[in-house]
């Protein structure tokens, strides 16, 4: 019975094997091998630490910091989501280079129920959005031609406080910056 040839895993040469379990024609190749091994290994072992860094670095973030960071992702996705709409409040194009901002139909702190609420929270340009205060009454006026009186009728009533727990936070933030991340690839 004749010996099966192999191919070197380094080099890719065909090559007969002279002991049972070789996988390599040379000792160069070997040497290369045994090289290249033990950079996957100390790249994995990198990766790892990464990995437990941020997660050690997530467990000693506060409350607040969650929610500031799962507030950003959802105004990130506001602005994806309008991007081609004009400021809700003056109707500025959506060519204009400026700031553009998600502004608030009720604010974060008169309604913080609706701080997440997708219908309350609309593409505004900066000039509208912080030296107008919101430009309300121009708000009100795109909101209604956007979503309808009803709508605006359920976000200006009552509302039941917003309780999120750390849990609902943190999976707030990763929806939201998933959208971000899918919205960006459709953009692309």
């Amino acid at each position: 019975m004749g010996v099966k040839q192999k191919k070197c895993k380094s080099c890719h040469n065909i090559f007969i094997p002279t002991l049972p379990l070789q996988s390599v024609c040379s000792i160069s190749c070997s040497l290369a091998l045994a090289a290249k091994q033990r950079k996957k290994k100390c790249l994995q072992e990198a990766r790892e630490e990464r990995v437990t860094q941020r997660e050690a670095l997530n467990k000693v973030k506060t409350r607040g910091e969650h929610l500031r960071e799962a507030q950003a992702a959802f105004n990130a996705w506001i602005r994806l989501r309008d991007a081609t709409a004009p400021c809700i409040s003056c109707g500025r194009p959506a060519t204009w280079k400026g700031q553009w901002d998600a502004g608030h139909y009720r604010s974060r702190g008169s309604a913080p129920s609706l701080r997440f609420d997708p219908a309350n929270v609309h593409k505004q340009c900066g000039p509208c959005n912080v030296h107008l205060s919101g430009n309300l009454i121009s708000y009100r006026i795109g909101l209604i031609e956007k979503i309808g009186l009803a709508e605006i009728q359920r976000l200006e009533g009552p509302q039941s406080p917003l309780k999120l727990t750390m849990p609902e936070i943190q999976e707030l933030k990763s929806k939201f910056r998933a959208e971000v991340r899918r919205l960006k690839k459709i953009a692309d």
